[in-house]
């Protein structure tokens, strides 16, 4: 990953453990474009690994497209040195944008039962077992096919909020982001309710008040909504 250019300051911090071959990355604050900032520091936590990084995100209480592009990098780099990123634990902001992204599966690593030790307990120690790198890039790919797919009927749904309420693109996004967290709804399946009004369908009574909720919100404190409702526009994604 070539070094970030990056303007927005940095609220995020990380704490580094070594935990065996493996190191384990406490990270706090927000994760935004200001945390490009960090990729120095990540990757030498990464080089110092023997196997590679697992990050705890539980403290993170805000993560946008700029946060995942710099956890993406870190699992390239990764894969480049034969290591793996896992995430250990997330926040439920970092776990809604792995679910609406489908990144998540991006940052499970496989734990295949050890063989045992030459000798029994003994015997000579294992030596880590190598990456499937090839394996692994096919998964992203995967994992970004499927959101493509998924791409249009939300852009459809973001043109309908931004019709019937005046809003613009990217308060459009925050409220059907919003509306999803807060219905625990996928964001593309959302999107497809909303679409299916065009053709006259009921929009569910609990949908229908979160979306008006949420542009309520919107008009009041702008895009930039505290707590769960905070989200990026996808044009905020490098």
């Amino acid at each position: 990953m070539p070094e970030p250019a990056h303007s927005a300051p940095c609220l995020a911090t990380i704490e580094a453990v070594p935990a065996g071959e493996r190191t384990v990355v406490t990270c706090r604050g927000e994760f935004d474009t200001g945390a490009q900032a960090l990729w120095p520091e990540l990757r030498a936590v990464l080089d110092r690994s023997a196997t590679g990084v697992d990050l705890d995100l539980d403290e993170v209480r805000f993560c946008d497209c700029g946060g995942l592009n710099v956890l993406l990098g870190l699992r390239r780099e990764a894969l480049d040195q034969g290591k793996t990123v896992t995430v250990r634990a997330s926040s439920p902001v970092v776990g809604r944008v792995l679910e609406l992204t489908g990144a998540r599966e991006l940052f499970v690593a496989e734990r295949p039962e050890r063989p045992e030790r030459p000798g029994g307990p003994g015997g000579e120690e294992e030596q880590p077992q190598p990456v499937d790198v090839d394996r692994e890039l096919r998964l992203e790919v995967d994992q970004l096919r499927r959101a493509m797919r998924t791409r249009p009927a939300i852009d459809v749904a973001r043109g309908i909020v931004m019709a019937s309420f005046g809003l613009s693109a990217e308060d459009a996004w925050t409220v059907l982001v919003s509306a999803s967290q807060n219905t625990n709804t996928k964001l593309h399946e959302l999107a497809r309710k909303l679409m299916g009004a065009i053709h006259g369908a009921p929009v569910p009574e609990q949908l229908r008040q979160q979306v008006a909720a949420a542009v309520a919100k919107v008009r009041e404190h702008g895009a930039d909504l505290p707590g769960p409702d905070r989200q990026a526009s996808p044009s905020r994604a490098a």
